[in-house]
């Protein structure tokens, strides 16, 4: 029998896993600029984000400890999946006639479908802690909100969703799977809060987006003293808990005799490139590795990082969350309605906004229709069907093999697939039936989101 002596997938044991999340704040080049308060103006502290947040999560988004451990009962609920494979995609490589190697994380192995439980699991444990009854979330594509509804199923927490209009039109599986783990989801905007309602009064045929999905449900958890808020991306505490991808990945690489040139990962919130990137930043902060780069792919309908401005802003329409220092394009931006329904936020994590403000990782933008090619074409040689947002990192992880193959240069790429695209088969049927368009920049959208910036901290 012949026996290849290449090696595909790096897996690591269930004693491999990492038991402790990686807390990048005190290594960031500078400090983070505090959150305010939106009513005031003023710094906020731990007792403004207690209507919002159980205390162990509000000690974690405000902790200066490097390293932060893992609860037994979340680390039990993690195995059901984790540790998650790392492959080498020799067949993606030969396609492209790139000296490059590439190597991809591959987070769609959750019951979930994508990176999200690796968050959604360790909050619901939290809340449930501290005895709370209910959780009220938004989703855009559905891969939080899936991810969230599977975990409070396990932990026996009523969860409820607002989920943009646009993407529970278009991704009703999505929908589905939250029903099936007894999550109740509602299109938003909806009539039930008065921030709906107002979005509605103004245009009733609202596509929706993630800041305004956001509104609703911190209306719902402010107006209720049993419910709580959760978010999937932004927020410092999401940042930690997605780490445990990149710090598996390190072993792996070290199980490959590998490290990484450059790693890229697809942007909206910022949740799945900082899972993968900072464990690897964290070495060039150090001082080793210092010509890693470091790329965050999101889509050209909603380039936050590129062409947003870096100030302090709502993380939703309605006004009602804290301002953090991002990368914004005003909280009154409402991006066109692709498919990439994860990828349509109008800000960013404050720590990916600082790292960028600091020169520490780089990021790019793509149309959908590239992505959606460079997707077809890892799954024909991989195998796996990426789910629209992934396809931003498998765009950008190809462009730089490209790159590798003109310069005649040798390089390790690492990518996060941060989920499948098995209920999103109605977009890739859409792209290859030539009904996908590139939407145009939205400079008009984009200016008029700008001037929405509060005053706090942009003076």
């Amino acid at each position: 029998m012949f026996i290849r002596k290449k090696q595909v997938k790096f897996v690591l044991q269930e004693k491999d896993m990492p038991s402790a999340w990686y807390n990048i704040a005190p290594d960031l080049p500078k400090p983070l600029a505090p959150p305010l308060h939106p009513g005031t103006g003023k710094p906020l502290g731990p007792d403004d984000l207690a209507p919002l947040f159980p205390m162990a999560l509000i000690e974690q988004e405000m902790s200066q400890k490097r390293w932060i451990d893992i609860p037994g009962e979340v680390i039990d609920i993690y195995k059901l999946w984790r540790p998650a494979p790392l492959y080498r995609a020799y067949n993606l490589e030969k396609a492209l006639d790139t000296p490059a190697k590439i190597y991809y994380k591959y987070e769609g192995v959750s019951p979930a479908g994508s990176h999200k439980p690796n968050t959604s699991v360790p909050q619901a444990y939290y809340n449930k802690a501290e005895g709370i009854k209910k959780i009220a979330t938004e989703t855009g594509a559905g891969q939080w909100g899936s991810a969230l509804a599977f975990a409070g199923s396990l932990f026996g927490i009523e969860v409820e969703v607002f989920m943009v209009k646009i993407s529970y039109e278009q991704k009703p599986y999505r929908k589905m799977m939250m029903q099936t783990w007894g999550a109740k989801v509602h299109p938003s905007p909806t009539n039930y809060t008065d921030v709906g309602k107002r979005i509605l009064a103004e245009n009733p045929n609202s596509q929706g987006s993630l800041g305004i999905a956001i509104s609703e449900a911190v209306e719902v958890a402010a107006k209720n003293p049993d419910t709580k808020y959760a978010l999937g991306s932004v927020l410092n505490h999401v940042m930690l808990h997605q780490t445990i991808i990149g710090l598996e990945a390190k072993k792996q690489m070290e199980l490959a005799g590998d490290y990484p040139d450059v790693v890229i990962a697809c942007h909206g919130g910022g949740s799945n490139f900082a899972g993968i990137a900072f464990p690897f930043i964290q070495d060039k902060l150090k001082g080793g590795k210092k010509n890693t780069r470091f790329v965050a792919v999101e889509p050209s309908a909603c380039p936050t990082l590129t062409k947003g401005q870096f100030a302090y802003d709502f993380g939703d329409t309605g006004e009602m969350t804290p301002l953090v220092a991002m990368y914004t394009l005003g909280h009154k931006f409402v991006p066109a309605g692709i498919h990439s329904g994860g990828l349509r936020y109008h800000g960013a994590s404050p720590i990916v906004s600082a790292l960028l403000k600091e020169k520490v990782i780089e990021a790019r933008a793509y149309d959908q229709n590239p992505c959606f090619a460079a997707a077809l074409q890892f799954a024909k040689t991989e195998g796996i069907i990426p789910a629209p947002e992934s396809s931003h990192a498998i765009k950008g992880a190809i462009d730089e093999a490209l790159d590798a193959k003109k310069k005649g240069e040798k390089k390790t790429i690492l990518f996060n697939l941060s989920g499948h695209g098995n209920f999103d088969l109605a977009a890739y049927d859409d792209y290859m039936a030539g009904k996908l368009t590139d939407a145009p920049l939205q400079a008009t959208a984009i200016e008029q989101g700008l001037k929405s910036l509060p005053k706090f901290g942009n003076s």
